[in-house]
This record gives C-alpha cells, sequence and structure tokens, in this order.
C-alpha cells in the first residue's frame, strides 16, 4: 500500500463509506467457538467490526488498518463498548508481522499477496487463520457479478488454497452469493497452523 492508498481510504470513510461495516463476517460467526482463544490480529481492520466481535469473546485484540480515519472511528466504538482493543495505524506493506504470536488471525476483503506469508509465520503453533476475499466469478457464472474494479484485488480461483498448503485447512469455498443487493463471488477459507510437534514430525 501506499500514501496515496491512506489518503484514499481516508476520504472514502470521511465520506460515509460503509460497505464492510455492519455485523461480522457469517464465516467468523459460524467458526468463533471453534477457534483457538488467546490473541488475535485483525487485519485492515476499517471500522472494527471484527475487532469488536473478538473482544467480545475474550481475545486480546491487536487491529490494524492504513487509514487514520476508520482507526479513530473503529477505536470510538470500541470504548462505547468499554472493550479493549489496541489498534494501530500502519501500512502493512513495511510494518512487520512479529512471528508466532497470534492465536487467531482474521482477514476480510483485504488481498496483499506478499502478506501471506507473513500471516501464516504470525500464527502460533495450532493457531488459525480466516480469510474472506473476492475471487474471480466462475465462468460459467451466467449472471452479471459485481466486485473491485480493480482486477489485481480478486483471487484467483483455488489462488487462496494454494497458498496456505502449509497450514491444515479444514474448509474452504468458492462461491457466488448476493450481498446488500449485488452478486459477488467470494473465496472463504479457515486454516490451523499445525502444532510445533507435528510441524516436525512432517519435516522428520
Amino acid at each position: 500500500m501506499s500514501a496515496k492508498d491512506r489518503v484514499k481510504w481516508d476520504r472514502r470513510y470521511s465520506e460515509g463509506d460503509r460497505l464492510h461495516d455492519g455485523p461480522p463476517s457469517g464465516l467468523l460467526v459460524r467458526w468463533i467457538d471453534r477457534l483457538p482463544r488467546g490473541r488475535a490480529l485483525d487485519v485492515a481492520c476499517g471500522l472494527g467490526r471484527h475487532a469488536r466481535f473478538l473482544a467480545r469473546h475474550g481475545y486480546q485484540v491487536d487491529a490494524v488498518d492504513i487509514s487514520p480515519v476508520a482507526v479513530a472511528e473503529a477505536r470510538r466504538r470500541a470504548q462505547a463498548e468499554n472493550l479493549r482493543v489496541h489498534f494501530v495505524v500502519a501500512d502493512l506493506d513495511t510494518m512487520p508481522l512479529p512471528a508466532e504470536r497470534y492465536d487467531l488471525i482474521v482477514c476480510t476483503f483485504f488481498l496483499m499477496r506478499s502478506l501471506f506469508e507473513g500471516l501464516m509465520a504470525a500464527l502460533r503453533p495450532g493457531g488459525a487463520l480466516l480469510y474472506e476475499t473476492h475471487v474471480e466469478p466462475p465462468a460459467l457464472d451466467g449472471g452479471e457479478v459485481g466486485g473491485p474494479s480493480d482486477a489485481a484485488h480478486y483471487l484467483r480461483s483455488n489462488e487462496l488454497l494454494r497458498a496456505c498448503l502449509d497450514l491444515r485447512i479444514v474448509f474452504y469455498e468458492e462461491t457466488v452469493e448476493e450481498d446488500r443487493g449485488r452478486r459477488t463471488a467470494v473465496a472463504r477459507l479457515v486454516a490451523f497452523r499445525p502444532p510445533a510437534r507435528a510441524a516436525a514430525e512432517a519435516r522428520g
């Protein structure tokens, strides 16, 4: 990302952009009782819907976004609920993720391919990655499918699956669905970093 991205997102949030506001991802809600507890990272947190949801479920939450406008509003909302979340304004292009720090990482509708390796390395053994974002619409889908205007913001089919093969993948889907009156194609993944002993045995 860049200073240009920060300006763009600050403007969008200042103008009332609420595309990914509202309730937390249905994927996170469905899986929350099966995910490891502890410290969580909300990647590109926006207005903090997932950070607050995780804090309500007892996680120690770090939440990162490039937009100071978004983070200020996210912090205000968390404080209004008396929730403790550590919000950080940072560019994930230049912010190094600490190794083996998180029991859960949540990333929704944010795609930075260079970040995949860092996200997996930031998981503690046994930790979980929950990822959800736009994917190229399937060629066989006959209807109009919306999404980002920049093709670089779409995953290719099975790209997320292949990127996470070092993890134990327990859920994966690519689907076309209707959201707020528009059809979108989405890839979703839940995967766990193998426990340290299992990883050592796999290498040996």
